[in-house]
């Protein structure tokens, strides 16, 4: 399983020379199966540069899956190229959501006064999956839903390939249980012994004293998750708008420090766009 990172900013891109390191795009991640399936999740703004590469690679058939519709997490499905070549299909995963979510929440995004061109207007072939609410597959990975705890719900993922695991658990706020949403413990059962589990940690502690029931998690109770959940490597996601690269680094060293002292193997990381990873 191929996976790349296209964005990981949280709630509204940014750039500058602060955030060359870790990049300014909303969420959009890339997988690639054994299948040679490509499953995007997100349509946050990174999905921009990714259309632009599967163009260049006269990639035609695509897999989308949502998180959930925040602006974030859709803002950049109109500026995805491939939506505009007849070559195109796509299929959209309903899950989690009820049988015609996607269906209508895309179309308000692509319509005036929001956008010039039309959702009807699209050449791209756009088909709607219903999909089992337990798991489903698409080629050879296995898809596993869970609810996230995050204002108006959503749902993370696990994707198994020949035995091993990538979760992604983006608007996950751990300290507080939303309405659908599970508890930590839930959390740590679903990530139990991922090869990769990517994790939404946009607060400091100081910070989160603020932003209880806001929907995002501490990093702190992030790595706790990891430990206790005995995953290899945690990749910090969602990363705040104001966190420049040289505050998000102190955050990983801060993590690298507790990891050491607890004289734990977890690899523990910053999730960049760009940033690719092979499981």
């Amino acid at each position: 399983m191929f996976i790349k990172c296209w964005g990981s900013r949280g709630s509204i891109p940014v750039s500058g020379k602060d955030y060359l390191k870790y990049g300014g795009n909303t969420t959009c991640i890339e997988i690639r199966a054994k299948s040679d399936d490509i499953i995007i999740i997100d349509a946050g703004t990174g999905i921009r540069e990714l259309g632009n590469k599967l163009m260049e690679e006269k990639n035609s058939t695509y897999n989308i899956i949502f998180t959930h519709a925040h602006w974030d997490h859709v803002m950049g499905f109109p500026f995805f190229k491939p939506l505009y070549s007849k070559k195109t299909s796509l299929r959209m995963y309903q899950c989690p959501f009820h049988s015609k979510f996607v269906e209508t929440i895309l179309p308000k995004i692509l319509s005036p006064p929001n956008f010039p061109i039309k959702y009807s207007d699209l050449k791209a072939k756009i088909f709607y999956e219903e999909v089992n609410q337990a798991k489903w597959e698409i080629g050879s990975i296995t898809i596993i839903p869970i609810n996230l705890s995050h204002p108006n719900g959503g749902s993370g993922y696990k994707f198994v390939e020949d035995n091993k695991s990538f979760v992604f658990l983006t608007d996950n706020e751990l300290g507080f249980v939303h309405p659908n949403g599970l508890t930590y413990k839930d959390y740590i059962k679903f990530s139990a012994g991922a090869d990769l589990l990517i994790h939404d940690a946009e607060y400091t502690p100081e910070e989160y004293i603020n932003h209880i029931g806001w929907g995002h998690s501490v990093y702190t109770q992030v790595l706790d998750l990891a430990f206790e959940s005995g995953v290899k490597k945690l990749g910090l996601f969602h990363l705040n708008p104001e966190r420049t690269d040289k505050k998000m680094d102190q955050i990983v060293k801060t993590c690298q420090t507790i990891i050491s002292e607890k004289n734990h193997d977890l690899e523990c990381f910053a999730v960049g766009s760009n940033v690719t990873f092979e499981i």
